[in-house]
């Protein structure tokens, strides 16, 4: 009998969302000369037209994005305010040439034409006019685009035993971040705004600092309660500069404006760290595999700062016996501290298990599942990565496991499981 209940929702990748990112056009350092850049010669030849040339522009170019862009005209001055910076010549423009200006070196970015995969769910925070047994979700996913780079977009929808998962259709629109107020010194926070956003699913965690220049990955969302009962919505993610990887965190504030801090100390280098819903004896506490094998249990006074850590779960089965790692932040339930935990085991096969730590001392492994919970089906085996099924992190909601995973590193998928039955399979 097969444990968990799958449904038949899929998420794909979806082309037709699009940001707006900056294009910067500049001559291979072969071809660089103290002559004129390809910046100044552009916006030479936008300042050299008429109006009526502009005009023509500016029908052309610009006005079949207002469908698909909101500010759009917004987003094309900023622009063109950040070429005028570098290109003085450009302060003479006239309010049409400054749309042009910032069409020229601005591009659609499609952030999710290649996957839309590896989701994090957690209770929605507003949980008003839902029906008896129903729970509105927030879900995180990450989409891959051009360059294999990585964003965050976001997704609503509902849950009940009934009527199982429902994703409401994201908008048509997305907006991309602006930073709204950079790191100074001694303070490593960059805030940032996804400017007119009015959904979730408008919201896009698109690459803005130099530590993410190749990607946003995987973020792990949690609801964090703290000691006084404040709720706040976290996450962890791996900030990808194209060659060196670290950890970050990320809070939100009505998932238009988030927050972005490093984390700092001796495992801050290493990707995939959850962090615990609540703090354990008065300390934050976090799941790392900063030895790329096993999970670990690290604790921290300071939310910011990792260090050390203890060996908490190593591979021992055959589907595990590469390496360990978590799906997702822990959850907390009467029993105890509920991981979802990933394996990979022959032909770099990645599948789903699940452990149980101790509530009061989550350094305690009460038990494991000696086989996964969930494996690559024949179905659902083949994409970008083949045989990956992975989460970043599930939650429980009346003693119902809800299971968001990604499949190939290509598109995301829904599972259920009652609570009591993982528990029986835990040894």
């Amino acid at each position: 009998m097969a444990l968990l209940k799958h449904s038949t929702l899929h998420l794909s990748p979806d082309a037709s969302r699009t940001v707006i990112r900056p294009f910067d056009p500049q001559y291979p350092d072969a071809f660089a000369h103290d002559g004129q850049s390809r910046t100044e010669r552009i916006v030479a030849a936008v300042l050299a037209k008429n109006a009526e040339e502009l005009a023509a522009d500016e029908k052309r170019m610009i006005a079949p994005l207002h469908a698909r862009h909101r500010n759009l005209d917004d987003r094309l001055l900023a622009r063109y305010c950040d070429v005028a910076r570098v290109v003085p010549a450009a302060d003479g423009a006239s309010d049409q040439a400054k749309l042009v200006i910032g069409a020229y070196f601005s591009e659609e970015y499609s952030f999710e034409a290649a996957a839309l995969f590896n989701p994090s769910m957690v209770p929605h925070p507003r949980q008003d006019g839902m029906p008896e047994g129903t729970v509105r979700i927030l879900l995180s996913l990450r989409g891959i685009g051009e360059g294999h780079i990585s964003s965050v977009t976001f997704r609503t929808g509902r849950w009940s035993k009934r009527d199982g998962f429902t994703i409401d259709r994201p908008s048509h629109q997305a907006v991309s971040p602006v930073i709204s107020a950079a790191a100074v010194p001694g303070d490593d926070v960059t805030r940032i705004q996804c400017v007119g956003s009015r959904d979730p699913s408008e919201s896009v965690l698109f690459p803005v600092t130099d530590s993410q220049r190749q990607g946003i990955e995987d973020l792990r969302l949690c609801q964090f309660v703290d000691d006084d009962g404040t709720v706040d919505h976290v996450g962890t993610y791996t900030a990808f500069d194209g060659r060196a990887t670290r950890s970050e965190l990320l809070r939100g504030f009505n998932y238009d404006e988030f927050e972005m801090r490093p984390l700092n100390g001796s495992v801050a280098a290493a990707k995939g760290m959850a962090l615990f819903p609540r703090r354990i004896d008065g300390r934050y506490a976090m799941l790392g595999r900063q030895d790329n094998e096993s999970i670990w249990l690290i604790l921290s006074d300071d939310l910011y700062t990792w260090d050390g850590g203890e060996k908490l779960i190593s591979p021992k089965f055959g589907w595990d016996l590469c390496q360990m790692g978590n799906c997702g932040s822990p959850i907390e339930i009467d029993e105890g501290w509920l991981v979802i935990t990933h394996g990979v085991g022959l032909m770099r096969n990645y599948s789903m298990g699940a452990a149980l730590l101790d509530k009061q001392d989550p350094s305690k492994v009460l038990a494991r599942t000696a086989e996964p919970i969930l494996r690559p089906s024949a179905k659902e085996r083949d994409g970008y990565v083949p045989n990956v099924v992975y989460s970043c992190g599930a939650m429980v909601h009346d003693r119902t496991l809800l299971l968001p995973y990604g499949i190939a590193d290509n598109f995301a998928a829904f599972a259920s499981c009652e609570v009591d039955d993982i528990l029986a399979v835990l040894r």
